[in-house]
C-alpha cells in the first residue's frame, strides 16, 4: 500500500528515497527527540516517533496533564483513544524535555513559537536542530514562523514538517505522507536535515518526503487554515460542492502566489505540504478551522465558538497576519480577505461574498501559459486585457 502512495502523490522534486541511507545507527542519526507541546499533533507526533525506535520525551506547559500521560500512557484530554508508547516521557520540565535530545520538534500554536522557542533555546545543547510543525504567520511582525524560530533560536539548524495529517489518523496508524524541508535538503540529500528527519521518523503508516524548499512549504500551512474557515462558511451557509471547488482551486493560487512572492516554488504548493493539506482541512470537519467556519456559516456567535474551544482555531489569527503580509508583498488574496473581513472586521457574510463575486473579471493564468512576473497575477491583465470585457 505504501509502495502505492508514490504513484498517487506523483513525482515530488526530491532525491530518491531508494538512496536514501537505511542505518538508523550511524554517527548522523536522530536517535532521541524532544517534542514541546502535548497538543493532539505534537502528541501524534510522539507517538509516530516513538513507533519509529526513537527515545522521546514530550513537554506539556500544564504539570497534570504531564503527569497523567506518564501514569495513564494516554493524552486523555486531547487525543483520547491512543495508547501512548513506553518509550514516549512526558515533563513540564523544558530543561528536563530537551536534555540530550538529537532534535526538538516545536508543536504549539503559532503565536506562542516566540515566546516558546527562547525557552527552549535557553536549555537546549548549542546546535540541536529544530523542526518546526506549527503553521502560521507572527501577528506582530508579519514573519513567517521559519523567521521567527531563527531570531529565537539562533544558530540552530531549522527543518519544517508540514501536509495532511489529522492527529487522531496519525496516531491510530492510518497511512499518511507529509513533507519535511531543510535548506540542505537538495545539496545534501544523503546526510541533510531533512533526510535524517525521514528516517528517523518514517514508519509503516507515515512516510515523510523531503524538500529543500522551506518556504513553499510553510506558506501552505499557513494559508490552508484561512481558506479551510472559507469553505466552511460556504457550507454552513448551504452552498455546494461548486463553492468549495472554487474555494479550494482559487485558494490554492493566493496560496502559490503568495509563496512565489516570497521566494518560494509554486510547484512546492501543489504537493503534499499545499495542495495535500489543503484538500484534508477544507474536506472534514475533523479540522477545527473548517468546522469553525461552518458553525459561523450556520450564523453562531464567533466569541462563543471560540470561548467553547479547548485547542486553538490557527485560521482566525492568520486571517489577519497572512493578509497582512500579502498588503506588505502588494499579493491580492481575495478569499483570504474575505475572511479576516468576517472574522477580525465584523464584515457580514452575504456582504463579503458579494464582495468576492462581484470583483472584476480576469484571466485564469494556469488556464492560459502565462508567467506572472513577480508573482503579482494582477500584472496579468496587461498581457490580455485586450481578452477581456
Amino acid at each position: 500500500m505504501l509502495e502505492g502512495l508514490n504513484d498517487i502523490l506523483g513525482d515530488a522534486p526530491i532525491p530518491d528515497m531508494n538512496a536514501f541511507p537505511s542505518d538508523k545507527n550511524d554517527a548522523l542519526a536522530i536517535k532521541k527527540f524532544a517534542v514541546i507541546g502535548a497538543g493532539a499533533w505534537g502528541t501524534a507526533l510522539a507517538i509516530t516517533a516513538a513507533r519509529a525506535g526513537a527515545e522521546v520525551t514530550l513537554w506539556a506547559r500544564d504539570p497534570a496533564l504531564s503527569a497523567a500521560i506518564n501514569r495513564d500512557r494516554i493524552n486523555a484530554q486531547l487525543l483520547p483513544g491512543y495508547d501512548i508508547p513506553d518509550a514516549v516521557s512526558a515533563t513540564s520540565d523544558m530543561a528536563e524535555a530537551v536534555a540530550g535530545a538529537d532534535a526538538i520538534l516545536l508543536v504549539v500554536p503559532s503565536q506562542a513559537i516566540r515566546d516558546i522557542g527562547e525557552r527552549v533555546h535557553a536549555v537546549a545543547a548549542p546546535g540541536v536542530p529544530v523542526v518546526l510543525a506549527s503553521k502560521g504567520v507572527e501577528r506582530e511582525s508579519g514573519k513567517l514562523m521559519t523567521t521567527v524560530v531563527a531570531e529565537a533560536m539562533p544558530g540552530r539548524p531549522i527543518a519544517v514538517l508540514s501536509g495532511p495529517s489529522f492527529a487522531s489518523e496519525v496516531a491510530g496508524g492510518h497511512p499518511t505522507a507529509v513533507t519535511i524541508a531543510s535548506a540542505d535538503a537538495a545539496e545534501n540529500p544523503q546526510d541533510g536535515l531533512a533526510t535524517r528527519l525521514s528516517l528517523a521518523l518514517a514508519t509503516p503508516s507515515f512516510r515523510p518526503y523531503i524538500s529543500d524548499d522551506l518556504i513553499g512549504v510553510e506558506v501552505g500551512g499557513a494559508v490552508k487554515n484561512v481558506i479551510a474557515i472559507a469553505c466552511g462558511i460556504a457550507s454552513g451557509s448551504g452552498f455546494g460542492a461548486n463553492t468549495w471547488a472554487a474555494l479550494i482551486t482559487r485558494g490554492l493560487d493566493e496560496m502559490k502566489t503568495l509563496a512565489q512572492a516570497l521566494g518560494g516554488r509554486r510547484e512546492t504548493v501543489t504537493g503534499l505540504s499545499g495542495m495535500g493539506d489543503l484538500a484534508l482541512t477544507c474536506s472534514s470537519e475533523q479540522s477545527r478551522n473548517m468546522s469553525f467556519g461552518k458553525a459561523l456559516g450556520e450564523r453562531q456567535r464567533q466569541e462563543d465558538l471560540l470561548s467553547n474551544r479547548r485547542s486553538v482555531v490557527e485560521g482566525v489569527v492568520n486571517a489577519v497576519s497572512v493578509t497582512d503580509l500579502a498588503r506588505k508583498l502588494g499579493v491580492e488574496m481575495p478569499i483570504c480577505e474575505a475572511v479576516r473581513s468576517i472574522v477580525a472586521d465584523g464584515v457580514e457574510i452575504s456582504e463579503a461574498i458579494g464582495r468576492l463575486m462581484e470583483r472584476p473579471l480576469k484571466a485564469e493564468p494556469a488556464a492560459m501559459n502565462i508567467t506572472i512576473p513577480h508573482g503579482n497575477e494582477d500584472d496579468v491583465e496587461d498581457y490580455v486585457s485586450e481578452m477581456l470585457p
